[in-house]
């Protein structure tokens, strides 16, 4: 019979200890919990805790200030926020505007993913055991799955939008293979399926590898993609003669401008709507909150501003060009004479859209299946049952149909801003930071946030208006001036709702969770 292992050894301990670093210990979660419910004198619930959902020693975190910064470096130059910057200036923005838009987006997203990923530097929990605090050991399982089912939809469709990319460079190396490209199988050519399963196999063996090999990829691939995109820029400003177009022929002015740059600031930040919930999936590893603030520093508004300029280039330099506005940097790849440098850069879009995949639409996923069956699900396993959910749900088919993409992935989306709202109202103005991480582990009626049931009904009221708010502002046209501020309305209702409903009579106990911690690396 194995001895069950110590919980919070070190990384360099026996083989069998839960800290090594191996990804997946042969170690079974109820040997875990025993282990760990000696070394903090309570009981670890084995269906709230495994390897994966354990809190992370500080000793021998790995992400620093440049892994942070790397992810961003990355995310912010995905193709859909080209395309969304882009957008701005075919509505009538001009450069300086569009900086201008994305500056004031900047600036609300440094503060707020700071907020968000400070909470994961604590307390070393991911996103679904964050969300235990406010919501309960069990309400928990809503957020997560919320912010999952998002994700693992989007996961398909930026796979699917990656190999068509794939696609174009296969064709430009191998012209012959075009004719494999012209039939349909369940709404995807051979080429086609070809290109998609070989991304997805792809991205599935880097995440297997857990949350340190992800590191190691947006590392890689970060400088990557600055480079490239820089080198795009440079090279339509040298076709366009040395000079852009610093608006198109549309030009707004006046209030409509005003309104357009504060719109697209805002929606700014509700694309990272999803992100700000569950950053301390990356920061529970980082090293200190000093890391935080410098990767966050110069990934959100320095990296935002030189995306913003190279943004402005590639559009009024297209536009000087042909009079043509650009729809992403695709478009440009597409038009490069010489084949190798457009294999190149068809190469370094597949490695941003990976690293943008892992990061935004496999990591959260991966946690909330891990999440809802701890006992059966690690870190692998998880990735595996998404990826496969991510293929069987046929991506292509969702991506061209704007009723699911509106009325689904819309309205799911809108409610990740009362999520938010709740989630940061708790943690730091009623609690005021202070949380007993071992008590989120376990399934006692006496623990801390095991509520009613597990479930605290005071956030799900709290979200009941905010969402209705979100929804009504997401579907209904005459509320539609509103749409691009519904993430802010969502979150500060549901903010405001919290924090005037919430208990205020238990006591608050502020515990680290080092006694059941495991190593970052695991």
């Amino acid at each position: 019979m194995q001895t069950p292992p110590p919980a919070g050894v070190d990384a360099a301990s026996d083989l069998t200890t839960p800290s090594v670093a191996s990804t997946h210990p042969s170690v079974s979660v109820e040997a875990l919990c025993e282990s760990a419910s000696a070394a903090s004198g309570q009981a670890i619930s084995p269906t709230l805790y495994n390897i994966d959902l354990a809190p992370t020693k500080r000793a021998g975190r790995s992400w620093s200030g440049y892994s942070i910064f790397t992810l961003w470096a990355n995310d912010v130059h995905s193709l859909g926020n080209y395309a969304f910057a882009i957008g701005l200036f075919a509505l009538g923005l001009g450069g300086w505007q569009i900086l201008l838009a994305l500056g004031i987006g900047a600036a609300l997203l440094f503060g707020l993913l700071n907020l968000s990923g400070f909470m994961g530097v604590k307390t070393g929990v991911p996103f679904p055991v964050m969300s235990r605090i406010s919501f309960g050991i069990r309400g928990a399982q809503i957020a997560a799955l919320l912010r999952g089912a998002v994700a693992v939809a989007w996961f398909g469709i930026q796979t699917y939008l990656a190999s068509v990319v794939f696609r174009v460079m296969l064709v430009a190396m191998f012209p012959a293979l075009a004719e494999l490209d012209k039939d349909s199988v369940l709404g995807l050519s051979t080429l086609g399926w070809m290109a998609f399963l070989v991304l997805w196999v792809v991205q599935l063996v880097i995440v297997s590898f857990g949350m340190e090999m992800i590191r190691k990829y947006e590392a890689f691939a970060g400088p990557v993609i600055l480079a490239t995109m820089a080198a795009i820029a440079i090279w339509i400003f040298v076709e366009a003669g040395g000079a852009i177009a610093w608006s198109s022929n549309n030009a707004l002015e006046g209030p409509e401008m005003w309104l357009t740059i504060f719109a697209g600031g805002s929606l700014w930040v509700s694309i990272y709507g999803t992100f700000v919930l569950n950053f301390c999936d990356f920061t529970r590893s980082a090293v200190s909150k000093k890391a935080v603030v410098r990767g966050n520093f110069w990934g959100i508004p320095i990296n935002m501003l030189v995306f913003g300029a190279i943004v402005v280039v590639m559009a009024g330099g297209q536009f000087k060009i042909n009079g043509t506005i650009i729809e992403s940097p695709s478009d440009i790849v597409q038009t490069i004479p010489n084949t190798l440098f457009l294999v190149l850069a068809c190469l370094a879009l597949l490695i941003l859209t990976i690293a943008v995949n892992l990061m935004a639409n496999f990591v959260a996923p991966v946690y909330a299946l891990t999440n809802l069956f701890p006992k059966h699900l690690n870190f692998r396993k998880a990735a595996i049952v998404s990826a496969v959910i991510g293929l069987v749900i046929l991506p292509w088919n969702l991506y061209n149909n704007p009723l699911v993409i509106v009325y689904f992935l819309g309205g799911l989306g809108a409610l990740l801003g009362p999520l938010f709202g709740v989630v940061m109202a708790d943690y730091w103005l009623i609690r005021r930071g202070k949380v007993n991480v071992p008590e989120l582990y376990t399934a006692s009626p006496e623990g801390a946030y095991f509520y009613r049931n597990g479930v605290n009904p005071r956030a799900i009221t709290a979200m009941v208006p905010a969402a209705a708010v979100a929804l009504l502002i997401a579907f209904v046209p005459a509320l539609a001036s509103a749409a691009p501020f519904a993430w802010f309305f969502a979150a500060g209702i549901a903010a405001a709702v919290y924090f005037f409903i919430a208990d205020r009579s238990q006591p608050l106990e502020d515990r680290d969770g080092e006694a059941i911690a495991v190593a970052s690396t695991h």
